[in-house]
């Protein structure tokens, strides 16, 4: 999807005529330039996140970025590599950082990692551009969360509600679904609009997202923002702003209940290590830099209610190489955003999953029964699990052990199955009908009140 030759519209726009050609040094994909001392206080001189373009001879331009300014040098991030470059290479700089194009035409559009648009589609040159990465909306200025956003997923919507500027991951490995259950709630989820940014996929896996957004008809409401696993790694470091540039343009302009899909963020952690190398930074735990929890908290903490607009709210992958929950990703992730679903053997764990707003929203947007359906059917299902420990050591079950493996079976097939789809009001139905196929209502330790209006009366 990457084209070093698309540079060469960068520099059409260049609005600072000063080629520097010092050139210190190339380590990895970082070149590093002296600059001459009159740039110092030069307000149009570099500086620091701005674009440039880096060029040899007739070859083509290639689009970098300042990732570091010192005493007399900038050292410039090459998005295509510095395969080919040399000492006398030449870089310009245009001025201004990375921008992405924001207006309703870019709904239904997909952006490769640079920003420009891969779809075969009508040109968005004219149309207005944003600066990404900017800063977050100040917290004092937020509206408290207080809207559930319905995915339809009963893991989710039963018991762990996702709320509107919620941010949370999805901690998964490697074989996991989570691109099938991270393609399924941008379908079914309550938002005006779906930013996707999809960080190092194979292509068979931005298809299968892609296809899946047409085919279920909501890709008119998507933008896709895609870095493959062949474009440029360094890309992927701008994939997360630009996707989250464009969704507080909607919240904010627009009005708009915006859901930003982001996946996966071990990659894009990675892809910050390996710009840290280049430059020769000290790296802390595991090669990861000492930054990484200031970087991702600026991206997920974009996530917000804006008083009298609309809302952005984050559901991100973060896959856990080796299984490892105190890997220095999803380690930093979890001090940072409001709770995490963890996929475990195809499925969302119960026990393991959390979502620290839902009180916001359980029994205040959502039916009285919800509170104690949800409370009660994790008491049993652990009490189910402790009956398998049980049988598996080949102790004799008592009648109610019995009935807590039926329970656990059921439970398992009728809310864990990810292929599972219901309304949370139909959910919260089926909560009352599997415990009543399996216990009698004193056992459910539920209020009388409750028992009394949505037990069901067959069971009785």
């Amino acid at each position: 999807m990457h084209d070093p030759g698309d540079a060469q519209g960068w520099a059409r726009v260049l609005a600072i005529p000063i080629n520097y050609d010092k050139v210190l040094s190339i380590v990895g994909d970082v070149v590093r330039l002296k600059l001459p001392p009159q740039t110092r206080d030069d307000p149009e001189g570099p500086r620091f996140g701005d674009l440039a373009v880096v060029r040899e001879g007739d070859a083509a331009p290639r689009l970098a970025q300042v990732v570091r300014l010192g005493e007399g040098e900038a050292s410039l991030q090459v998005f295509a590599g510095t395969a080919g470059l040399s000492t006398n290479t030449q870089a310009r700089f245009l001025g201004h950082p990375p921008k992405v194009a924001f207006s309703p035409n870019i709904l239904g559009r997909v952006f490769a990692g640079d920003g420009r648009p891969v779809d075969s589609g009508p040109s968005l040159e004219h149309d207005p551009q944003v600066e990404i990465g900017g800063p977050s909306a100040n917290p004092a200025r937020r509206a408290l969360a207080s809207r559930m956003i319905r995915t339809d997923v009963p893991m989710i919507d039963v018991f762990n509600c996702l709320v509107e500027s919620q941010k949370i991951p999805i901690f998964s490995t490697s074989g996991e679904p989570h691109d099938q259950l991270l393609s399924r709630i941008g379908v079914q989820a309550e938002a005006d609009v779906v930013v996707f940014g999809g960080l190092g996929l194979s292509f068979d896996e931005y298809w299968r997202f892609r296809t899946t957004f047409e085919d279920a008809g909501v890709f008119t409401r998507t933008v896709m923002f895609i870095n493959q696993a062949s474009d440029p790694a360094l890309e992927r470091l701008l994939v997360p702003d630009m996707a989250l540039a464009v969704a507080e343009k909607f919240a904010v302009e627009e009005k708009k209940r915006v859901l930003v899909l982001l996946t996966d963020m071990t990659a894009y952690a990675d892809a910050l290590k390996e710009v840290g190398i280049a430059l020769e930074r000290v790296p802390s735990n595991r090669g990861y830099l000492g930054d990484l929890y200031s970087q991702l908290a600026r991206r997920y903490e974009k996530a917000a209610v804006f008083p009298g607009a609309g809302s952005v709210t984050i559901l991100t992958v973060t896959t856990m190489p080796g299984g490892d929950v105190t890997h220095p990703v999803p380690d930093n992730t979890g001090y940072i955003t409001e709770g995490q679903f963890y996929l475990r053997s195809g499925r969302i764990d119960p026990f393991g999953s959390l979502s620290r707003l839902k009180q916001h929203v359980i029994g205040k947007e959502t039916r009285e029964d919800h509170s104690a359906i949800m409370n009660t059917m994790i008491r049993l299902y652990s009490g189910a699990r402790d009956a398998q420990r049980k049988q598996a050591m080949a102790f004799e079950l008592s009648d109610f052990d019995q009935r807590l493996l039926r329970y656990g079976d059921l439970f398992e097939k009728r809310f864990m199955d990810l292929s599972v789809t219901l309304p949370l009001e139909q959910a919260l139905d089926l909560g009352w009908q599997t415990m009543a196929e399996c216990f009698s209502p004193d056992e459910l330790l539920i209020r009388q009140n409750l028992i009394d209006k949505y037990f069901p009366r067959e069971a009785v």
